[in-house]
C-alpha cells in the first residue's frame, strides 16, 4: 500500500487522546450518578440509562473519525499505465544584473522587482524549458535550460547586482551568449526574455538582429526603469559616481529593445509597479508559440482507494445513528398500561 499525502496519517495520534477524554467524561457522570444513588438502584430509578450503549456509540464515532483520516492521507493500491506527454518551449531569460539595476524607480530596485516578475511568470510555464544568463559588462549562463523550475528559482534567488565581475552593461554579448545556449535539435519556437534598462556601453544590441533572425529566435523585451532616469544607491549609501566623480543618473532607453523585439517577431512591454509585464507577455504572445513533444513516455499511475474508506467511516456513523442515546422506558415498570 502507498499514501499520497502520508503525513496526515500523523493525525490518528489524536484519537487515544480522545478516546481516553471519551471515557473519562463517562466515568466522571457514572461517579457523579454513583454519589446519587447506588449502582444497583439506576435501572428502577433511570430506566433509561444504558452506559455500555454509550459507550457504543463512542467507538462506533471513534472508529469512523480513524477511517476519515486514513481516507484523507489517500492510501493507494494497484495502478495502471497511463500515457504522458509533454510539450514546451524553450525560453532564456536574459537578466540585467549592472548596476543600474540597484536604481530605486521600481521599488525596492529594479533588479528585485524583475526576479517577482521572473518568479511570477514560472507560475504560468507548464512544462516549458527556461534557463538564466546574468550580464553586466560580460555575460555568463547561471542556470541551463531545464524544467526543474524549483533548481531555476534557487539560482535566480542567488542572483545579485554585481555579480558579473566586468562593469558596464554588454546587451549584444549576453544575447550572443544566449544565442550559442539553446537546443537547435528540436522544432519548438525559441525565445529570449531579454530584462534591461537598455543602456548599453559597449555596441548597438540590434547588431545582433541578423543571428537572432538566421537562429528563428524571438525576443521578447522588458524595459526596466524610467526615461526621466534615477540615482543609483549603492550599498554604502552613497550615490554611484562616475570617474570624473560626478553623480550617475540612469535611464530606460527604450528604442533598441522595441527594435529587437519587433524584428524578430516579439513584443515590448515596459515594467510598471505592480505589473512587470512578464504575466502580460506569456499570455498574449509566448503561450501562443509552437511547442515541440519533449516527453512521451507511459507512467504508472497508483489507484486512489480512500472511497472504501469513506464509505466504511459512513457505515459506522450510519449504525451510530440508529443506537438510541437511551433505552425505551418500560411501562409496565412506570405503572402505565399496555396497549
Amino acid at each position: 500500500m502507498m499514501w499520497g499525502v502520508p503525513q496526515r496519517l500523523w493525525w490518528l495520534a489524536a484519537l487515544p487522546l480522545t478516546a481516553w477524554a471519551l471515557y473519562a467524561l463517562r466515568r466522571g457522570c457514572a461517579r457523579r450518578l454513583a454519589r446519587l444513588a447506588d449502582a444497583a438502584l439506576w435501572p428502577a430509578l433511570m430506566p433509561t440509562l444504558r452506559l455500555g450503549r454509550e459507550r457504543l456509540r463512542d467507538a462506533l464515532w471513534l472508529g469512523a473519525v480513524a477511517l476519515l483520516i486514513v481516507a484523507l492521507a489517500r492510501p493507494q493500491w494497484g495502478f495502471h499505465w497511463e500515457e504522458v506527454r509533454r510539450r514546451g518551449l524553450q525560453i532564456l531569460v536574459v537578466l540585467d544584473t549592472s548596476n543600474s539595476m540597484r536604481a530605486a524607480d521600481l521599488s525596492p530596485n529594479r533588479l528585485q522587482h524583475a526576479k517577482w516578475g521572473i518568479r511570477d511568470l514560472l507560475r504560468r510555464l507548464r512544462g516549458d524549458r527556461i534557463g538564466l544568463i546574468a550580464f553586466a559588462g560580460s555575460a555568463f549562463l547561471q542556470c541551463p535550460l531545464t524544467s526543474d523550475y524549483a533548481a531555476f528559482l534557487m539560482t535566480l534567488d542567488d542572483v545579485y547586482p554585481g555579480i558579473i565581475p566586468r562593469g558596464g552593461t554588454a546587451i549584444a554579448r549576453a544575447l550572443r551568449e544566449a544565442v550559442n545556449r539553446f537546443d537547435y535539435r528540436g522544432e519548438s519556437d525559441r525565445v529570449i526574455l531579454l530584462i534591461t534598462d537598455g543602456e548599453d556601453h559597449e555596441e548597438d544590441p540590434t547588431k545582433v538582429l541578423p543571428l537572432l533572425k538566421e537562429k528563428g529566435i524571438r525576443l521578447y523585451a522588458i524595459g526596466v526603469g524610467s526615461p526621466e532616469g534615477e540615482l543609483i544607491r549603492m550599498e554604502d549609501g552613497q550615490f554611484l559616481k562616475d570617474r570624473e566623480g560626478r553623480v550617475v543618473k540612469t535611464r530606460l532607453v527604450e528604442e533598441p529593445l522595441k527594435t529587437l523585439a519587433l524584428e524578430t517577431g516579439g513584443a515590448y512591454v515596459r515594467a510598471a509597479p505592480g505589473d512587470f509585464g512578464l504575466e502580460r507577455l506569456y499570455d498574449d504572445h509566448i503561450a501562443r508559440l509552437r511547442r515541440e513533444t519533449q516527453e512521451d513516455r507511459l507512467a504508472k499511475i497508483h489507484e486512489e482507494r480512500h472511497g472504501w474508506f469513506v464509505a466504511a467511516a459512513l457505515l459506522l456513523l450510519a449504525i451510530e445513528t440508529l443506537i438510541p442515546a437511551a433505552a425505551r422506558p418500560d411501562r409496565r415498570r412506570a405503572g402505565g398500561k399496555t396497549p
